[in-house]
């Protein structure tokens, strides 16, 4: 495929991303329970936890320099450059805004098994894949710039009792996903030489797709 096609393509999974899954639209409608919003959280945290573990996977197998130290600014993303900084610190200040404690967020006691399935294959992914499919599986960026900034309208909106420095995650993350997914998409376009690698790195995307819809399934189920 040309560059044009191939970005074609994989921008054609638009509709596999988790925006229109049932549980996102009552969250958005603010149709959600008090306790509904704390097994989100609770849930969505174990995916963030993993995201600067995949990461590392991603430089553990990545032979270009260049790659890799453009990488590696995502875990300090999520992980901060301290105690108390970072994505990762803000998603537990927003489960506490919601009402859970650190403590029980950290001991992962409301991660739900297919939460933990889903999110545990992605990072084995990561792991075993070669490293520009697990790059491109990470591509679900390109389309996750409209919902964040949704989110965070509705979520004021309809949970006005959820302290504004538990939106912190989204502020923070708003700033930085447009450049991400613009040079993830590069780095996957110049990467993928072949058709094979090209029909992989879709795959790859459309995995991890699957992997974000299955979180919510067992939440929503669960909820």
């Amino acid at each position: 495929m040309t560059p044009d096609e191939f970005t074609a393509r994989l921008r054609a999974l638009a509709p596999r991303y988790w925006d229109r899954h049932p549980f996102h639209l009552r969250l958005h409608e603010g149709r959600l329970s008090k306790h509904e919003l704390q097994l989100w959280a609770a849930n969505r945290w174990y995916y963030q936890q993993a995201i600067p573990r995949k990461d590392a996977a991603i430089l553990a197998n990545c032979p270009d320099v260049e790659v890799r130290r453009a990488w590696r600014e995502r875990i300090v993303w999520h992980d901060g450059g301290g105690p108390g900084e970072g994505g990762a610190e803000n998603w537990l200040r927003l489960a506490e805004a919601v009402g859970l404690t650190r403590e029980e967020v950290l001991d992962e006691r409301h991660v739900l098994p297919g939460v933990r399935f889903a999110v545990d294959a992605y990072v084995t992914f990561a792991r075993t894949r070669p490293w520009v499919e697990a790059v491109a599986s990470g591509l679900t960026e390109m389309f996750s710039r409209g919902l964040m900034a949704r989110r965070l309208v509705d979520m004021r909106e309809h949970y006005p009792w959820i302290a504004e420095e538990g939106f912190a995650y989204f502020t923070a993350r708003l700033k930085v996903i447009a450049d991400e997914g613009k040079s993830t998409v590069d780095i996957v376009v110049r990467n993928c030489r072949t058709r094979e690698q090209q029909e992989a790195a879709v795959a790859a995307l459309a995995f991890k797709c699957d992997v974000l819809r299955a979180v919510l399934d067992a939440v929503d189920y669960y909820s």
